[in-house]
């Protein structure tokens, strides 16, 4: 009995002392609360790294679920804002779910809903133990396509020489541009294993869900892929005479497709459509190599790697070709592959096929 009373009586004196309590006690009372439940519960980073993609650096990390982050901060200065996360909650406000940067009522066409279930705030500790905020890696290049969409509708509305992308859009639109020319939407993924050094604990399992994502189980049926500029350029940078698609080409131009495109497309791809699409008796393959890609990802991905790289062809200099796989081997290098360096003395460089 004596036990009950003494229960009530704490119970009524600490109702009294909350009571007694100023607002800014009550405030500092419920943060230190909630910075308990936060310390509890939120993961701690196992790998972490830094990306550079088109002159931006940009924080990584993977969490020990397997999760790849980029961290709030610099997931926004990849696109082109400035704007930081406010004091003490690491989070920007948003609407309907979304993060500021896709609430303009223009981009709303272009959203998808899987964009929009993946646009939520992750909290992770980092390796140190400090607080940190970031979103799932894979949103990245998907807001970039959302502004890359909104560009073309706009220019497609108003063609002609009126056609024009609003001001307040223009560096975004700018920057994502670039980042997707350095990245596709699984190439992401081994960018940030890279750089965390994750790709060394990677299961063999999650390196063959990636490559069945760009590859078919079957070759579909032939399509033209390739841009016959690909091919103009290679002999432009080469010195070559051009005599057109229907002409035999060297059987080097076959290497250099690999070396250009497939090694640098994504982890094992190469590797795994040789082994798909063999050579027979005669050193021919029955299929070509991009029958295998699949329509969603592979295709796609290809798509842009090409964009991408005779854009660097078409600034390289009549028979430069050393020089623009100089400027490949630092965009778009290939796993394992030793970088040169810009500082090295281009007249030093062997001239060759």
């Amino acid at each position: 009995m004596d036990e009950n009373n003494t229960e009530k009586r704490g119970a009524k004196g600490g109702k009294a002392r909350a009571e007694n309590l100023t607002s800014e006690q009550r405030r500092d009372i419920a943060r230190h609360a909630a910075l308990a439940r936060w310390d509890s519960s939120v993961p701690q980073a196992s790998h972490e790294g830094i990306l550079k993609i088109g002159g931006k650096e940009i924080s990584a990390a993977v969490l020990p679920t397997g999760q790849r982050l980029i961290t709030q901060g610099t997931f926004l200065r990849a696109l082109g804002r400035s704007r930081s996360p406010k004091a003490g909650t690491g989070i920007l406000s948003t609407v309907d779910g979304l993060p500021f940067f896709l609430q303009a009522e223009v981009l709303k066409p272009y959203i998808s809903e899987e964009l929009r279930m993946s646009t939520t705030p992750l909290f992770f500790r980092t390796k140190e133990g400090k607080k940190s905020v970031g979103y799932d890696a894979e949103v990245l290049p998907m807001v970039c396509e959302v502004y890359l969409k909104f560009r073309d509708a706009c220019l497609q509305q108003k063609e002609g020489k009126d056609a024009k992308i609003p001001t307040q859009y223009q560096h975004i639109i700018i920057a994502c541009d670039v980042l997707m020319r350095g990245l596709a939407h699984v190439g992401i993924i081994a960018l940030v294993d890279e750089a965390t050094g994750f790709q060394d604990f990677r299961a063999k399992e999650a390196l063959q869900a990636i490559l069945d994502r760009y590859l078919r189980k079957e070759f579909a049926a032939w399509a033209k892929r390739f841009p016959d500029e690909f091919y103009q350029q290679i002999f432009r940078l080469k010195g070559w005479t051009w005599k057109g698609m229907q002409k035999n080409r060297p059987q080097v131009v076959a290497n250099y497709t690999k070396d250009l495109v497939y090694e640098r497309l994504a982890p094992g791809i190469l590797k795994e459509l040789e082994t798909r699409n063999p050579v027979d008796e005669k050193g021919k393959r029955r299929h070509k190599h991009h029958q295998w890609l699949t329509e969603d990802v592979g295709h796609p991905a290809l798509a842009q790697h090409l964009y991408a790289v005779i854009a660097f062809m078409r600034v390289a200099p009549d028979r430069g070709w050393e020089r623009f796989k100089r400027t490949l081997d630092l965009a778009f290098p290939k796993k394992g592959d030793t970088l040169s360096f810009e500082f090295m003395n281009a007249d030093a460089q062997t001239n060759g096929s």
